[in-house]
């Protein structure tokens, strides 16, 4: 429904006798209901001999409205409206915002409620209307005022009775920010027991903004006013919404009286009315379950999840901070108190910011990940505020000093109000970064391949290296944008690895508030330009992930075997589900001679991102097939059954990430540690197979879970977990002879001699974490 809908009961013309350009001169300013202005105008040009209704007239209000003011606050099992105990009429303290020259007062003045308080916006309609009643009704009064910041004090009225004060307010291409702001204004001036009795057009927009206001504290009527004989064939209806204000903060069902129009239920004014009403009660059935909903930070101060200023141990609330006209930004947060015996704390209070690109992790997406956040913060509350798209592009300065007040009223009462907040954020560790490339695939959705300079680099590369400006290439999926799937040491053919002054330069000064996905043509400049042709390369010999030499180092498990391979000239038939950025079985190829290698990779478009930014090749030795890996090895196993020993696989190795890791596992994708599939891959093994997969959660259920399913198919199994890092490599052999522990020592030396390193300290650091593979209890 629009402006041109919202007509008043009686034509302007028919109480207008002065003619058509009169009327068409009023209706010119009603452009926009939110400008004092237009109505001052309006009601110069209309003059004050006549007034009119926009909503119901009096003969349909009075028996409903009057017993409405005249009803107490209902005990619990009474409903707004029962009129028990009664009030005298002269008793109840009335506002009425927004009153332009209705004579809705003055009925009710006339029918004995002597104490009421006119406002509006408008001195034109004040005066005037003043005028009228001074004489006839001298107890009114009048005041010039704009209803969204009026000058009384908290609690001053029991009834605030609204005539389509809301949906002036609510013009839908303003927003919210005016009907909010005067909704909390109703909310502060009425006392306890006092109702807000506003007449609407229960337009969806404005309903969106009413239930949720008078949710948690207030009980709630909606009613159908009957239409007079005279407007049967109006379009639009008008209703009655009464919030009445509890002594108890809870959240009631919302009680209907609408028998009047349900016949009319088709109509589209009334359907739109459902509508909102369904997806309020949804909302409030959810508050009523205990369900883990998103609270407003007035209802939290209203005690919705207890008493905000004192700690209680293990609380946990999802909230909404900032609204239109307080706040630059809306936030989505989550205040957690922390755990029982938690402490000693750092902090008493803090915020912890996450960024837009992060908020999907488990980690912070997760109950038990948000509780090791709130551990590792030293905070005694913590308050996670998760950015999004409205306002991740804004400086963190004025993210800053937009939240400061608002998270200030959630600050433990045993705190000094004086005392700065620490705000804490999330980093990715990044000085520099430039995208080299961007493409959208229809399997893994966007890709980005950047170069970046990390603040800090490993040791081992700080003693090789003389500048620690090291370049490094990264493959990133957005669907798990804060996973790096492939990283490799970019270096210029025949260097020591360190980059000109001038490919520094250019990469530092690439815009450093540039967002994924904003690019144009020309970013892909310096480095990228350089890797492209042939002066910065991809460095297959050095593997930049842990995890990547961790998957290596688990060779020991089968190193005799590998010797043994090598010796007799044979191959060691190698199968890789998940090609990345292919450095993994580049790296195997160069180093690891008795390895032949296929790698399975289902997305064609990583396949060729590998080779076109990442210096990936086939040959002989190293094959693609772009299928599904679970397929592949299905094959594989059928061969095998099939007693055709070529189709064994000597090691299987899954490095793939999951597409949804709300589950807690962020590697691999749940199918590939299914039973069925485990079970699959020990019928594709050769007798001494290995299956290795890198397992990647912070979720110590989702791991156990894991664990369980590999033991019921494996049961030589080993781990390892690198430090500080949520990457667990998992090691399964499909013999069931044990190995000791003492073992391992000796496996180790063979494999050793088994690489082939041109840069013999890169082996060292897979050496070093075999030493760390413990069996997996």
């Amino acid at each position: 429904m629009g402006k041109k809908d919202r007509q008043p009961q009686k034509s302007m013309e028919g109480n207008n006798r002065g003619g058509g350009k009169k009327q068409e001169e009023l209706l010119k300013t009603l452009g926009d209901f939110t400008s004092k202005e237009n109505w001052d105008q309006f009601f110069t040009i209309r003059g004050s001999a006549d007034s009119f209704e926009w909503y119901a007239e009096w003969p349909q209000l009075q028996t409903l409205l009057t017993r409405i003011l005249l009803s107490q606050l209902s005990g619990p099992e009474g409903s707004i409206g029962e009129p028990s105990p009664a009030v005298e009429a002269a008793e109840v303290s009335i506002l009425v915002p927004g009153c332009g020259n209705s004579r809705l007062s003055e009925h009710l003045y006339d029918a004995g409620f002597k104490n009421i308080t006119n406002v509006d916006f408008s001195k034109v309609v004040i005066s005037d209307m003043l005028r009228k009643n001074v004489r006839e009704r001298p107890e009114m009064k009048w005041r010039v005022m704009d209803m969204t910041s009026m000058q009384f004090g908290n609690e001053s009225f029991n009834a605030i009775v609204d005539k389509g004060g809301l949906d002036a307010l609510m013009e839908p291409q303003l927003g919210p920010r005016l009907g909010n702001l005067y909704l909390s204004e109703v909310k502060r001036l009425l006392k306890l027991g006092g109702k807000y009795i506003c007449l609407t057009l229960a337009e969806s927009h404005v309903l969106d903004l009413l239930f949720p206001k008078f949710r948690l504290g207030w009980k709630m009527s909606l009613y159908a006013i009957a239409q007079e004989p005279s407007s049967r064939n109006s379009k639009l209806r008008t209703f009655m919404v009464v919030a009445e204000k509890d002594i108890n903060t809870v959240v009631s069902e919302i009680s209907l009286h609408m028998d009047e129009c349900s016949v009319e239920a088709h109509d589209n004014q009334v359907c739109e009315l459902y509508e909102a009403l369904e997806r309020e009660k949804s909302v409030r059935s959810e508050y009523l379950s205990g369900s883990d909903i998103l609270y407003s930070l007035e209802d939290l101060n209203l005690g919705a999840k207890g008493n905000l200023k004192e700690l209680e141990p293990g609380r946990r609330a999802k909230l909404i901070l900032g609204e239109p006209g307080v706040s630059h930004f809306i936030y989505n947060g989550i205040l957690l108190d922390a755990q029982q015996d938690s402490g000693p704390f750092s902090y008493h209070f803090g915020v912890f910011l996450v960024p837009k690109t992060r908020v999907h992790e488990w980690l912070f997406s997760s109950e038990e990940g948000q509780w090791l956040i709130v551990a590792s913060s030293k905070a005694a509350r913590l308050v996670m505020i998760l950015l999004d798209s409205s306002n991740s592009n804004a400086a963190m300065e004025d993210i800053q000093m937009d939240l400061s007040p608002l998270v200030r009223q959630l600050v433990p009462g045993n705190c000094d109000n004086g005392v700065q907040i620490p705000f804490m954020a999330a980093s990715d560790g990044i000085k520099h970064r430039q995208i080299v490339h961007q493409v959208t695939s229809a399997l893994t959705g966007p890709i980005v391949v950047d170069d970046v300079i990390y603040e800090k680099i490993d040791n081992d590369l700080n003693h090789r290296f003389s500048s620690k400006d090291l370049i490094f290439r990264r493959l990133v999926f957005q669907r798990t944008e804060s996973l790096v799937q492939s990283e490799a040491l970019l270096l210029t053919e025949g260097s020591d690895g360190t980059s000109s002054e001038a490919e520094k330069k250019k990469l530092q000064e690439a815009p450093k508030s540039r967002k994924k996905g904003r690019q144009g043509k020309n970013d892909s400049l310096t480095i990228g330009s350089h890797a492209s042709s042939g002066e910065l390369e991809a460095d297959h010999n050095y593997l930049a992930s842990s995890y990547h030499n961790g998957i290596i180092s688990g060779l020991l498990l089968i190193s005799l075997y590998l010797k043994g391979s090598t010796s007799a000239g044979g191959m060691v038939k190698t199968v890789v589900i998940g090609l990345g950025a292919g450095l993994l079985p580049m790296f195997m190829k160069k180093c690891l001679p008795s390895l032949e290698i296929e790698v399975v990779e289902l997305d064609p478009v990583v396949r060729d991102v590998a080779r076109d930014y990442f210096g990936f090749r086939e040959d002989e030795r190293l094959k693609v097939h772009v299928t599904d890996g679970i397929e592949f090895v299905r094959e594989k196993a059928d061969s095998g059954a099939e007693g055709n020993g070529s189709c064994e696989i000597d090691t299987l190795i899954v490095d793939v990430d999951s597409s949804d890791s709300s589950s807690g596992l962020t590697c691999p994708a749940a199918d590939f540690v299914d039973e069925s599939f485990l079970l699959t891959v020990k019928n594709s093994l050769s007798e001494q197979g290995l299956f290795i997969i890198n397992l990647v959660s912070r979720s110590s259920a989702a791991k156990v879970a894991v664990y369980s399913r590999l033991k019921k198919v494996f049961s030589n199994l080993f781990s390892l977990q690198l430090e500080e890092d949520v990457n667990e490599v998992i090691f399964a052999l499909k013999t069931d002879s044990p190995i000791k522990e003492e073992q391992l020592s000796e496996a180790c030396d063979a494999l050793t001699r088994s690489l082939e390193l041109e840069k013999q300290e890169w082996g060292q650091r897979i050496i070093d974490a075999s030493k760390f593979i413990k069996p997996l209890r």
